[in-house]
């Protein structure tokens, strides 16, 4: 029920909206592994067009900034997985606390009205499954939340690669790593490709084992 309910916000014009949640944990991502390799986070920034930004200081090159800029788009998938783990544990308010503390971050480092606005619609609906939610609401929110994270992070991903098609643009992550590690960009396209579609078949399969 909660997967198809998520497969349809995300392969319908409903993706619009939803992108931006995805996006915002995205950020995130990219935050989180910035400072964790001792770079000096700047601030985030979530647009209109449902594009973000994350920029930090540190070394230019190096493992570093690899790992930064190679976070993002894996980072829905790996926090859609923590989400269900939490879930199938039935720690369902863990689940949703996890998720708070996710905005609770960036809201911490957000630089622009418009990403505020985001993070704060986000966080407001997250506080209020808390705390207004009865458990079965929880329950199948928690569930939604996890596979549209899930889902929306093979789209997001697979969107990167007609956006690199049609776009001489070359500012995108896939891009970042190309110059980084000499590796061609399509190439962490790719990569990002399948291991957001790992993770979802991982998710998947005891529905379709049980």
């Amino acid at each position: 029920m909660a997967l198809v309910v998520a497969a349809t916000l995300v392969l319908l014009p409903s993706w619009r909206g939803v992108r931006h949640v995805v996006t915002l944990v995205h950020e995130a991502g990219h935050a989180l592994v910035a400072l964790l390799t001792g770079r000096r986070l700047n601030g985030i920034r979530l647009h209109r067009d449902t594009s973000g930004l994350t920029t930090s200081v540190g070394r230019p090159r190096g493992p570093g900034m690899i790992v930064t800029a190679a976070a993002g788009y894996v980072a829905p998938a790996g926090l859609g997985l923590a989400v269900l783990a939490l879930l199938r544990a039935d720690e369902i308010l863990w689940a949703l606390y996890l998720a708070l503390a996710v905005v609770g971050f960036v809201l911490a480092f957000i630089r622009n009205w418009y990403g505020v606005l985001v993070v704060l619609a986000t966080g407001a609906a997250g506080a209020a499954l808390v705390w207004r939610g009865d458990e079965d609401v929880q329950e199948l929110a928690v569930a939604v939340i996890a596979w549209v994270l899930l889902v929306g992070a093979v789209r997001a991903s697979i969107d990167l690669w007609t956006h690199r098609r049609r776009s001489r643009s070359r500012t995108s992550d896939a891009d970042v790593l190309a110059r980084l590690t000499h590796v061609p960009a399509v190439v962490w396209n790719v990569a990002f490709i399948l291991v957001c579609a790992g993770a979802l078949g991982w998710a998947a399969r005891p529905l379709v084992v049980g």
